[in-house]
């Protein structure tokens, strides 16, 4: 593996680079779909059609199915997909820049959560990525203090769940298979999806029409134009995944990460050509902070 790594950093740079391409065009595709389905309906459906292709996984030797520890599998599993359900409900309620700006605050998080907890200390160059990650997040979400609107630090939200199941896979799911880490992550997913259907059958909801009631919106049916974005978002994420799992096997995680930042400036571009969303200087100065501070958490803590 250490060789792999070695020989193939052109290849893992190429294929995380495609990852967040995909990731940042597909998940523009949320706005689109809340006009008609629901948070809820979206995770549920998305599940049932990632399934199949998930069965697919193992058949080309990417990993078992099958968790070593079922029950630190579903901690993880679960910790994910509520950072998720932040991160997906502010998607469809604020620009994808400002939502993916506060999914990747997950770094900064992971360094304070492992410095408080752990009692681990770190350097002035991580020290000056947590000043610069926290201006940046002000920059991007650019709350108002007379006006302070809790909406805007639901991707927050998101990248403090996100930060802790990173420490969860890496300390307590240490070993498991990729491919299960990934099927956990969808199973629970998709319980929450059938759950918040249920709720919502049971205790209906008045929500608002388009993205503005992609929270409280119950089942739809027929799907409309959601159906195809949904499938888009199945397929798109699989893909995803699998090239980010493949560029951490080939490359040097450190440097490997750094790439992912790239999804900032993708998303953000599409957004911009497709949709016409359009970013403030405030807000683009503020990616650039989150983006290099992430870079100097990862370069420093090889």
């Amino acid at each position: 593996m250490q060789s792999e790594q070695q020989t193939a950093p052109l290849a893992a740079a190429a294929l995380m680079l495609s990852a967040m391409a995909i990731i940042g065009v597909i998940d523009n595709a949320v706005v689109l779909l809340a006009e008609e389905i629901g948070l809820w309906q979206f995770h549920f459906t998305r599940s049932l059609a990632m399934l199949p292709l998930l069965c697919v996984l193992p058949v080309l030797g990417l990993g078992s199915l099958r968790p070593r520890r079922p029950w630190r599998v579903a901690l993880r599993s679960l910790l994910i997909a509520l950072a998720m359900l932040f991160y997906f409900s502010a998607l469809a309620l604020m620009p994808i820049a400002q939502a993916l700006a506060g999914l990747f605050t997950s770094p900064l998080f992971i360094l304070v959560i492992t410095v408080t907890g752990r009692r681990t200390r770190i350097g002035p160059w991580r020290v000056l990525a947590v000043v610069l990650g926290f201006a940046g997040i002000l920059f991007v979400l650019q709350p108002d203090p007379e006006k302070l609107d809790l909406m805007v630090f639901l991707p927050v939200a998101g990248g403090f769940f996100y930060a802790l199941a990173a420490i969860a896979t890496r300390t307590i799911c240490a070993g498991e298979s990729t491919v299960a880490l990934l099927a956990g992550m969808m199973l629970a997913l998709g319980i929450m999806g059938l759950c918040g259907l249920l709720w919502l059958a049971l205790f209906p909801a008045h929500p608002a029409p388009g993205p503005a009631g992609f929270v409280g919106r119950g089942w739809v049916w027929p799907m409309g134009a959601a159906g195809p974005w949904v499938l888009v978002q199945a397929v798109g994420s699989l893909a995803a995944v699998f090239m980010l799992i493949k560029a951490y096997q080939l490359g040097e995680p450190s440097q490997v990460s750094v790439f992912e930042y790239s999804v900032m400036v993708f998303g953000p571009l599409f957004a911009w050509v497709a949709l016409g969303q359009v970013l403030g200087p405030w807000q683009v100065a503020g990616i650039g902070l989150i983006a290099v501070a992430g870079g100097i958490i990862a370069l420093r803590s090889r």
